[in-house]
């Protein structure tokens, strides 16, 4: 008897409780709906569109150029056999599968970086309308089906010249095709040929042709997400660092200024990188230390500092040399294991365009003569320049040199390639 009030207390204090709890639920502060950037674009013209895709065609094929007799050089052997190199030089070099199909080429030749430009040309006229990762490896198995199935052919059993060039163009694309091969098989193969693709290291694969696909989307995040779906073979934040060069490209063709092609870029995250945990977005984080590298160049003076060596033939002052100088020091503090890691490319990229703001030659300078992998880079960086620029406003002894020698010695028309894509630009 003396237990039911005790009782009753306490199912009212439960109900209090209990109501309490419901009174809380109630309260629900919204989080911020994740907003993508918005960027006014430029609405081009038929003309103004041919002249944007030839440029950044012609761009591209410029910068390859002029790093293709130094590429994997240190700055310290080109500043030593050629002084500083502010144009074309003879590619004296042995031939390879990812650098030129010819020992010894003439000065405007190119590599693997304007081989990748005219591979995906050809692939987007096929799918235009329909591009997508089953037909990217569909279009890279076929074409190694056939150089494969050529070996075969009678004149490569007559000539073995003939059938080491042929063997050549197998040796470029086999390590594509193997994982596009598996790709085909399904999602267990290809995780383990991704895992392996150049020994597993984070290459730049995708951006030797990423920025092509800025010159088609409908806008910054269109064509980050279509670069970063035919990103196939890249690992980690490689992906992300990939899809950014053709959101750049494309902010370089459409963009009201230079600024939004190296500041709103950043702003373009669909897959929320910025959101991973202890990390955050390792593209970003490079791109603020690379901006205060830049930045802290240009505080420089003469009376507060040591001057190295300029470089015969530099066209600056000495203070100018000073500056370019400090960022070379800066970014060879950040170099990784390897000189086409996808990270270093996007150091060099960025501090590049910082570096250069928008002239053509003088960005392609300085990536060349601080050296490593500066014929990928300064073929990215030609792609989004040529595209900001124009054909027009290219150097004239640059770009007529460059389509005589890729169209009479490399066999690649970049007029005819640019012609061929027009009407994709025009019409995506």
């Amino acid at each position: 008897m003396t237990r039911r009030p005790m009782y009753f207390v306490l199912i009212g204090i439960c109900l209090i409780i209990s109501s309490c709890d419901q009174s809380a639920s109630t309260v629900d502060i919204p989080s911020p709906v994740k907003q993508q950037m918005q960027i006014s674009s430029k609405i081009l013209s038929q003309e103004e569109i041919e002249d944007k895709v030839l440029g950044a065609i012609v761009g591209s094929a410029i910068g390859d150029a002029m790093g293709a007799s130094t590429e994997m050089w240190t700055r310290e052997d080109i500043q030593e056999r050629y002084g500083y190199i502010d144009g074309l030089t003879p590619a004296y070099r042995e031939q390879s599968p990812e650098g030129t199909w010819e020992h010894d080429l003439v000065a405007g030749a190119t590599t693997d970086d304007t081989r990748w430009k005219y591979f995906m040309g050809q692939y987007f006229v096929r799918y235009k309308g329909t591009l997508s990762p089953h037909n990217f490896t569909s279009f890279i198995n076929d074409y190694y089906d056939q150089v494969v199935q050529e070996l075969s052919d009678d004149r490569h059993k007559s000539s073995t010249d003939q059938l080491d060039a042929q063997v050549e163009k197998v040796d470029w694309i086999k390590e594509w095709a193997r994982v596009t091969k598996a790709y085909a098989l399904g999602d267990d193969e290809y995780q383990v040929a991704q895992g392996r693709f150049y020994g597993g290291e984070m290459s730049c694969a995708g951006l030797l042709y990423s920025p092509m696909f800025g010159l088609l989307g409908g806008d910054p995040v269109a064509s980050y997400n279509m670069a970063y779906e035919h990103a196939l073979f890249d690992i980690g934040y490689a992906k992300d660092i990939t899809a950014m060069a053709s959101t750049m490209t494309y902010l370089a063709m459409h963009g009201q200024d230079f600024e939004s092609i190296v500041d709103s870029s950043l702003l373009v995250d669909p897959h929320g990188y910025r959101d991973s945990r202890l990390i955050g977005r390792l593209l970003q984080a490079s791109a603020t230390e690379i901006t205060q590298l830049v930045e802290g160049s240009e505080k420089l003076e003469l009376l507060d500092s040591i001057v190295t060596k300029m470089p015969q033939g530099y066209p600056g002052t000495e203070l100018d040399w000073l500056r370019q100088d400090y960022i070379y020091q800066g970014l060879e503090k950040r170099q990784k294991a390897i000189a086409f890691h996808a990270g270093e490319i996007w150091d060099i990229t960025y501090a590049s365009l910082l570096f250069g703001r928008g002239d053509f030659r003088k960005t392609m300078s300085f990536i060349v003569n601080y050296g490593r992998d500066n014929d990928t880079v300064a073929a990215i960086v030609g792609t989004m320049l040529g595209a900001y620029l124009g054909y027009d406003a290219l150097p004239d002894d640059l770009k007529l040199e460059i389509i005589k020698v890729n169209r009479e010695v490399i066999g690649i028309d970049l007029e005819e390639l640019a012609q061929d894509l027009y009407p994709v630009a025009a019409n995506l």
